[in-house]
């Protein structure tokens, strides 16, 4: 087996994702924590509290005890390279966890027993199903009073649109929660709640001996054999070349602020989740398979992030191995720009804390300290010219304009609003004409953040304002000429974003539909993607 295939083999990367508040994030810190890559697991409950989690390194996430930003997190367990990516919850941030999915190889779904699918959730699923991603889902909260196991399997059936197979079954819930039923190796792991309890000290008992567990744990014992024994009837059996397909999900249970369930899905990433897979890639011959475990290094550029480090004032390019095997200082082509990159400052991450990297297989994330050079989607490649695609640039409907409260500060604001916009955080849109610039966000909560770091990480507080958009389309044209005369013709709407892609804004639908009618060779875009391969396509 040669190198880079048995290293393939050992990787899993996958995202978390989940509703707000469903656990995600507790989740993430105890699997770190039973992998044994952290000694104590972050308090993400009290904003006031000494400990926060791993995932939440940025200033403003330890304030509101919530994620706005995606994390990565490498850890080793059993043998196997678990590459972990947090992303945020709330769905003003949902596009960079759109983006990070594009990044991964499966997803673990967290839900909240009480409160079941959430809308955001419902979202993150949907990007899930578009790109056939295995989906893991831990039904979390089993210690407070929930929704019954059924229900809550029928609910995640029909908004996954894929049939649930429970490996785990919960003997209980809230104050009379006894533990649960692992299905695949029929034993029972008895539950004890606590925050720093061991997970080698827990009582396992045999699953088989129904009669000691139904006159030690009663009725709920009672109830969950019934329903074990209806879902083993109901449900078809686990099937891995389903699940891998994205048309089965296995499901677990626990309690993840109480340490428990965590094992029974640590053991199903390393078992089940996939190794990297084949990705396709744009060559200047048209397009191929790219596999894992080819000889020569490629890889995307799925996040940027700024000042991770508020002492060096860096930016890092989270950069997704596709294949090949990274050395620091190897020779790269980044295929936007056709520049030669040799990085040599590269490192792997525990969320904030960063180790050298040495060497990186396909499916590990690496950051590369840039200062300008690399874009969001950028792909880098040793020797052939490829292209991956996918990375999602939303159209935004909510727009602000900024202003400085210190006119003094405006090379900082300018420093500032590009590099965000160069990690994704918000879209910042300049005018042909005029120097007014515009933010685009998603959601509101985008806008707070935004000014959160101008201030914190740049030193410079903004005054945002409302602005007379509603929307934006990016444009193409097969005829440059018909472009340009496009563009004059509608200076006053026209701006270009952080990667210099060209946007129309609009005031309403019908100033939009409006538009197309008068401009019928013109393509107007909902994702900077779509208008990008039209360009490409013709260079």
């Amino acid at each position: 087996m040669s190198e880079p295939h048995a290293e393939v083999v050992r990787r899993r990367t996958f995202a978390i994702i989940s509703h707000p508040d469903a656990g995600k994030t507790t989740l993430t810190e105890k699997l770190l924590l039973f992998a044994g890559a952290i000694q104590i697991a972050g308090s993400v409950k009290a904003r006031k509290a000494s400990r926060h989690a791993t995932s939440d390194w940025m200033e403003i996430e330890k304030q509101r005890g919530i994620s706005v930003a995606s994390s990565v997190m490498q850890m080793e367990y059993r043998d196997c390279v678990l590459n972990l990516l947090d992303t945020p919850g709330h769905q003003d941030f949902s596009e960079d966890t759109y983006r990070v999915l594009t990044a991964v190889d499966a997803a673990l779904m967290v839900i909240d027993a009480a409160n079941g699918v959430e809308a955001q959730t419902r979202r993150l699923i949907e990007v899930c199903r578009a790109k056939n991603t295995p989906v893991l889902t831990f039904i979390n909260k089993l210690d407070r009073e929930v929704r019954e196991p059924l229900d809550l399997l029928d609910e995640i059936e029909a908004a996954l649109g894929m049939p649930c197979v429970p490996l785990a079954w919960p003997i209980g819930q809230g104050k009379r929660f006894h533990g649960i039923y692992n299905l695949r190796n029929d034993t029972l792991r008895v539950f004890r709640p606590g925050e720093d309890r061991r997970t080698d000290a827990d009582e396992i008992l045999d699953g088989h001996a129904s009669a000691a567990l139904a006159e030690r744990f009663g009725a709920e014992f009672a109830v969950a054999a019934s329903e074990m024994e209806l879902a083993r009837e109901a449900m078809p059996a686990f099937d891995r070349a389903e699940f891998l397909a994205g048309r089965q999900t296995p499901v677990f249970f626990g309690s993840a602020i109480n340490n428990f369930g965590v094992w029974e899905v640590l053991e199903a990433l390393v078992d089940l989740a996939p190794s990297p897979a084949p990705r396709v890639a744009f060559t200047e011959h048209g397009h191929r398979e790219v596999r894992p475990d080819e000889a020569r290094f490629s890889g995307v550029v799925f996040k940027i992030q700024a000042n991770m480090d508020p002492a060096h004032r860096d930016r890092i390019a989270f950069v997704r191995v596709a294949s090949g095997r990274f050395e620091p200082g190897m020779r790269l082509k980044v295929r936007r720009t056709d520049k030669e990159l040799r990085p040599t400052n590269v490192v792997t991450f525990l969320s904030q804390r960063r180790d050298r990297v040495e060497e990186a297989y396909a499916g590990d994330v690496i950051g590369i300290t840039t200062h300008g050079g690399l874009q969001l989607g950028d792909t880098l490649s040793e020797g052939e010219r490829l292209q991956y695609t996918g990375l999602p640039f939303f159209a935004p409907e909510l727009f602000r304009t900024v202003e400085l409260a210190d006119p003094m500060k405006s090379k900082q604001l300018h420093k500032g609003l590009k590099e965000l916009g160069e990690e994704g955080a918000i879209q910042v849109f300049r005018p042909l004409l005029g120097s007014l610039m515009l933010l685009g966000a998603i959601g509101p909560l985008q806008f707070e953040v935004v000014a959160h770091r101008l201030k914190t990480e740049y030193g410079v507080e903004v005054r945002l304002g409302s602005a007379n958009f509603s929307g934006a389309r990016w444009i193409a044209c097969p005829n440059p000429v018909e472009l340009n005369r496009f563009v004059h013709a509608n200076g006053a709407r026209m701006f270009n974003d952080a990667a210099n892609a060209p946007a129309y804004l609009m005031t309403s639908r019908f100033d939009l539909d409006l538009t197309r009618e008068r401009w019928p060779k013109i393509e107007f875009h909902q994702m900077r993607e779509h208008a990008g391969l039209q360009l490409q396509g013709r260079n």
